[in-house]
């Protein structure tokens, strides 16, 4: 697996495009990185070179990204990365990097997100567990045969 796995920092570009395909639902989506540097002279931070990268995510990752990401939102991306190169007849030759995208999330050093757990059918129905005791070693012995004695939380201290 010589795969080149990246994590790139930027800004979402283009509206997510979502499709139903054969193999399952798709998206994709452009992203804007932007490199930033000290600029002596001016004391300053100044904004370098823009990157462009084709964000492609597949199934479940497809359909959160598409629900949640908006145009100027500023995300994180982690995946593989591919060049491509390809040449027209009669047109100059192009590349393109795409990254197919293993996980995307907002970036949270520029901002707030509220999280919501994505429901699939067969959770819908899957029995709730209790919370297991995580506090003594022995009071988890007797969570599994379910004679644990129920304890009321005790509120956090505020100084």
């Amino acid at each position: 697996m010589n795969e080149t796995m990246v994590c790139v920092v930027g800004n979402v570009a283009t509206r997510p495009v979502y499709r139903e395909t054969a193999s399952g639902p798709a998206a994709r989506f452009r992203i804007a990185v932007t490199s930033r540097y000290w600029d002596r002279e001016k004391s300053a931070w100044a904004d370098g070179h823009t990157n462009f990268f084709t964000v492609w995510a597949n199934r479940q990752l497809a359909t959160n990204a598409a629900a949640s990401l908006s145009v100027g939102e500023p995300v994180i991306v982690q995946g593989r990365l591919k060049v491509r190169t390809e040449t027209r007849e009669g047109q100059q030759g192009w590349m393109s990097a795409d990254i197919d995208a293993v996980s995307i999330g907002h970036d949270l050093a520029r901002g707030t997100a509220a999280f919501r757990r994505a429901q699939r059918p067969e959770q819908a129905s899957a029995p709730e567990r209790p919370e297991p005791n995580w506090e003594s070693g022995t009071e988890n012995s007797a969570i599994a045969d379910g004679t644990a004695p129920q304890r009321q939380p005790e509120p956090a201290a505020v100084t």
